[in-house]
């Protein structure tokens, strides 16, 4: 059988084109973007604050391309978890006063990444319309608080300093346990009654946007002065996945940052949209803990 001449070319012609296609095709990348880098475990305690910058630390690692869980627990089993290397990191350790004796007993098995907020506090709060301003003076007005304090959970660092204040008062007093979300709520009920309470509180807190408070003075100094909030890893996290480990070095806000994320979890946005709608809100400084800025 013969061809002519035109035939032949056209024939090369249409071979060498499906060649190229061919080629394309198995020369694509065996990776894209959406591809998981790995895992990483974040542990946090269950103040509205860990949950705020918790989640939104876990959006920017999702978007450093990352699969996240973040794991919810008590203080003292938080850095138990991190010491054990059974979580990668947390960002939700406040030092050195609130937290001094989980670091105590754990801080040697802890890699300290840094710190990831300054100027925090804890101590008692009160409705600015509370006309004393001092936990010395809590004895005097009793009745008025119903010999109460509004807590949270039971192994907060703030429950112990608080335990500690009644003793070094001499305050006839009990704490009352609760959790965050029960300390607000009592709080609010409060408020709108213009009813005496008192309150463990820290900050950054909504609360302190939401109504009109003041700490009670702490002339013993029990509360500890300005905080921190601590970035904490497992040991050998650097190592095994140093990428996360940039991030976690170069993770840092505000408390103006924090409590606005708060305030929309409050207004009723879940956790994860409150995140979000900071996140992205705010694309340079995300990239800059990425490390893409």
């Amino acid at each position: 059988m013969f061809f002519k001449k035109g035939s032949i070319i056209a024939l090369a012609g249409c071979l060498l084109v499906l060649c190229v296609l061919a080629a394309g095709c198995t020369t694509q990348p065996t990776t894209t973007q959406t591809e998981s880098k790995g895992e990483v475990s974040i542990g946090y305690v269950t103040w509205d604050s860990e949950i705020a910058s918790t989640n939104v630390l876990k959006q920017t690692f999702e978007k450093a391309g990352y699969d996240v869980e973040i794991v919810a627990v008590d203080a003292g089993p938080l850095y138990q978890a991190v010491a054990n290397g059974d979580v990668d990191c947390t960002i939700s350790a406040w030092l050195p006063a609130t937290q001094a004796n989980y670091w105590e007993e754990y801080g040697d098995r802890i890699d300290m990444v840094g710190r990831n907020m300054e100027g925090t506090k804890i101590g008692l709060v009160v409705p600015s319309y509370v006309t004393i301003d001092s936990i010395d003076e809590l004895n005097s007005v009793t009745e008025k608080f119903g010999g109460k304090i509004t807590g949270i959970e039971p192994g907060a660092g703030i429950m112990s300093r608080t335990e500690e204040a009644i003793d070094a008062y001499g305050l006839d007093y009990e704490i009352v346990a609760s959790s965050s979300a029960g300390m607000a709520a009592e709080l609010r009920s409060a408020v709108a009654d213009e009813r005496w309470i008192v309150v463990t509180g820290w900050t950054p807190h909504w609360k302190f946007a939401r109504w009109d408070l003041k700490y009670l003075d702490d002339p013993k100094g029990i509360y500890g002065g300005e905080e921190y909030i601590a970035t904490l890893a497992r040991q050998g996290l650097a190592t095994d996945k140093p990428g996360v480990y940039e991030i976690l070095t170069r993770f840092n806000w505000t408390a103006a940052d924090m409590e606005s994320v708060m305030v929309s979890i409050e207004e009723g946005a879940s956790d994860e949209e409150a995140a979000k709608a900071w996140v992205d809100a705010h694309p340079d400084q995300v990239n800059a803990w990425i490390g893409t800025q």
